[in-house]
């Protein structure tokens, strides 16, 4: 190995291991978006395993019936009770926590393919919409009387704006969006900006769209550029502007049961996420973002 290569490896390592900044309060992130393949598993977990190297104590809901998340984190999640369970009110949120391997202080409430049908089975439900939160200020509770309290919460959203997706804004005090460099990616956003404003207005005021996260960026084409400079344009506060390169790691990590952070962690993926994790902690008191007033030329595009 040459010299530049080695210091390159000494300084990325330790990096790694540099403390976060730890929030003033509880942060509660729901990671959405309606299109998927947009990186939205991909991004809740590595920010949160990021987040934990940085040594901040972080959970995810695993809210999407696919798994995705438990299946990075390497947690079972195909027969053992999770969020399915939660939601129908058949067990709390702490019995549901598993410990990621390799992180001490990292968990997950997995998903299982019951929560294919929770959209269904919550319909007739009464306050449908808050199962979500009130088994998370429940769990919230627990962990202050023990002495262990969470810095992170982040909720992994199903590709839909369904009944999961608005239980999970409906707890949440955050919404990230991860945006795909591409032109599709920005079709879809006012139907998701949409319904973050009818949750704000009916379910959640504290709610706050605080974090934009460009994924899947190669520089080389002018479209995703064309792409980041919109969001840098209308949302130049809450943009985290590093942006997460296609990467063959990332894409890999997975088939591992590994996040790109323990896969590879000195890979241009992993450290692009680990940049964007300490910006995010940064930012540990969550601002009031402005009242999104936006006018569209037609769906998808920003006027």
């Amino acid at each position: 190995m040459d010299d530049s290569r080695e210091t390159k490896r000494i300084v990325g390592t330790r990096r790694l291991r540099e403390a976060m900044v730890k929030p003033s309060s509880l942060r509660i992130i729901t990671v959405a978006n309606q299109k998927g393949g947009v990186g939205k598993t991909t991004s809740t977990v590595n920010i949160a395993a990021a987040l934990s190297m940085g040594g901040l104590r972080v959970l995810v809901i695993d809210l999407d019936p696919q798994g995705n998340a438990s299946t990075a984190f390497g947690v079972e999640h195909f027969e053992n009770p999770g969020i399915y369970e939660v939601l129908m009110g058949d067990l709390t949120l702490e019995a549901c926590v598993q410990k990621v391997k390799g992180f001490p202080s990292l968990e997950c409430v997995s998903s299982n393919t019951s929560l294919a049908q929770a959209e269904i089975e919550l319909v007739p439900m009464v306050a449908r919409e808050m199962r979500l939160k009130e088994a998370i200020e429940e769990l919230v509770a627990e962990r202050l009387l023990r002495g262990e309290a969470l810095d992170y919460i982040f909720i992994d959203c199903p590709p839909s704006l369904g009944l999961l997706t608005i239980n999970a804004l409906s707890a949440a005090k955050e919404m990230l969006i991860p945006i795909q460099c591409e032109y599709y990616a920005l079709e879809g956003l006012s139907q998701l900006l949409k319904t973050y404003e009818l949750v704000k207005k009916r379910l959640n005021a504290n709610l706050k769209l605080s974090t934009f996260v460009l994924t899947m960026f190669d520089g080389r084409t002018r479209l995703a550029n064309d792409v980041a400079d919109e969001i840098r344009k209308h949302y130049p506060n809450e943009l985290i502007d590093i942006p997460i390169p296609r990467a063959v790691r990332v894409s890999e990590a997975p088939g591992f049961n590994q996040t790109v952070m323990t896969y590879d962690a000195l890979s241009p993926g992993a450290i692009a996420y680990m940049s964007v994790a300490r910006e995010l902690a940064a930012r540990s008191k969550p601002f009031d973002a402005n009242v999104i007033s936006i006018h569209y030329k037609h769906e998808g595009e920003i006027a």
